[in-house]
């Protein structure tokens, strides 16, 4: 991963609505527990949603969970982000390409998978289910993302 914690962290999907929102509150939810300095926001690589809040279901599921997604509001990835945060990660390989082809060459060391080696499902066209596997997902990884920070903070 980074040889230090970043300190500004961007999850994208394709309208940021479902997976990129509740990657958001979760990894936000982790940092806050681990006590970082730590900034997290999300964005989509497509402007469809822009202005709109999360996708009921996502807001619904995560609530239950604990995490709060209601007062987040869809928008488009913005070129300033490239520059202005440490890590962009992307729920699938189809919007990490979209990423790769925005972004500056300087910055492409930035852009990882937020899983690391697949894609988090996207949960929009089906049921229920799709909206607690996410859950599951973001919540091991984004724990296990804090956990690498946190031991890159102690070693330096």
């Amino acid at each position: 991963m980074l040889p230090r914690p970043p300190s500004k962290v961007l999850v994208v999907c394709l309208g940021n609505i479902c997976r990129s929102p509740t990657a958001q509150a979760v990894l936000e939810a982790e940092i806050q527990k681990a006590k970082l300095p730590i900034q997290v926001d999300s964005a989509g690589t497509e402007g469809y949603h822009t202005g709109a809040p999360p996708d009921h279901r996502a807001i619904r599921h995560a609530r239950r969970r604990g995490y709060e997604l209601s007062g987040l509001r869809a928008r488009k990835v913005d070129p300033a982000d490239f520059s202005q945060f440490d890590l962009i990660l992307a729920a699938d390989p189809s919007n990490l390409a979209a990423l790769r082809h925005r972004c500056p060459a300087e910055h492409h060391h930035k852009l990882a998978l937020f899983l690391g080696d697949r894609p988090i499902p996207d949960p929009y066209h089906g049921e229920d289910a799709g909206f607690e596997e996410v859950l599951d997902l973001v919540e091991h990884r984004a724990a296990d993302l804090v956990s690498q920070w946190q031991s890159a903070t102690l070693a330096s």
